[in-house]
């Protein structure tokens, strides 16, 4: 039997290591603290500057007018809007059901120590490394050389390329973190693979995927290098898939800020709070298209 000294040294042990446990806490959530406000002030301050240099013309002119011309001081953005929406809108439509579609062999019909999977999984990591102007050189001669012209087609399949390693990482993350019980509920009560994937784990994971193809899509709205190869930039209204020419924010925005323009300089900054705008919206649009989890 322990006698009443005993007891108490241990008693004084046991208070020494829970004040020692507490303080590593304390210093542990300080330096945790610490970094996410060294993360933030960065970010805040981007966008803080983006909006001081570019609310100046933030007005109904930037949503409706075309981009001005060395010695114009009025005009807008909205033919890049619209060139960016239909150079992503290309891309993504290439790159989503790719993307998901190779995801969903990875997670579902193949196993990890498959030589197949763990090649399109090294791949995929290879992928998200390049940088995007090795996709606009392989655009440009995959695809610009074979057609003999720049065309808005070819500049939406090198983004597709950017945008595939994102949706593929995360999708496949996303369908990993449905639990393997609903898989077994499901096929327990008569369904197939393919019925469990695409009418239950597919729902499940939705808002995971949703924000991979979000993040996918900033990425490429965001993206000027591959353009550079493969579209010429222009002030006029968007003609297609097919055209030559494409007004875009971030090629506007490049075009602009390397010029001596004041004015153009300026536009750029507000070209620049349009595209961070309508990522924001993109990512807002998504969380609240998904803001409930179909398997809870």
């Amino acid at each position: 039997m322990l006698t009443h000294d005993n007891r108490l040294i241990m008693t004084d042990s046991l208070k020494k290591r829970t004040s020692s446990r507490n303080i590593l806490e304390i210093v542990l959530t300080g330096i945790a603290g610490a970094s996410l406000v060294a993360t933030l002030i960065p970010l805040f301050a981007v966008i803080s500057y983006v909006i001081i240099k570019g609310g100046k013309h933030f007005n109904l002119d930037l949503f409706t007018k075309l981009p001005p011309v060395a010695g114009q001081t009025t005009g807008g953005v909205a033919s890049a809007i619209l060139g960016t929406i239909l150079v992503v809108s290309i891309a993504g439509a290439i790159a989503i059901p790719v993307g998901i579609l190779a995801a969903i062999y990875l997670s579902e019909f193949s196993s990890a120590e498959q030589k197949t999977a763990r090649t399109i999984r090294f791949a995929t990591n290879v992928l998200s490394g390049v940088p995007s102007v090795i996709a606009g050189v392989f655009a440009y001669s995959v695809i610009v050389l074979a057609m003999g012209k720049f065309s808005t087609l070819a500049g939406g399949m090198a983004l597709s390329v950017l945008m595939l390693p994102t949706i593929i990482s995360t999708t496949d993350e996303a369908l990993k973190i449905v639990p393997q019980d609903v898989r077994w509920a499901s096929v327990g009560i008569g369904a197939s693979n393919y019925q469990t994937v695409l009418q239950v784990v597919l729902p499940a994971a939705l808002p995971a995927i949703l924000t991979g193809v979000t993040l996918a899509i900033a990425r490429a709205a965001g993206e000027t290098a591959p353009l550079l190869f493969t579209v010429i930039f222009t002030n006029s209204w968007p003609q297609g898939p097919l055209s030559q020419t494409l007004p875009s924010l971030a090629y506007l925005v490049f075009e602009f800020a390397r010029g001596f323009d004041p004015v153009l300089q300026e536009f750029a900054w507000a070209a620049s709070l349009v595209l961070v705008l309508l990522v924001l919206v993109t990512s807002i649009l998504a969380r609240w298209m998904t803001r409930q989890k179909v398997y809870e």
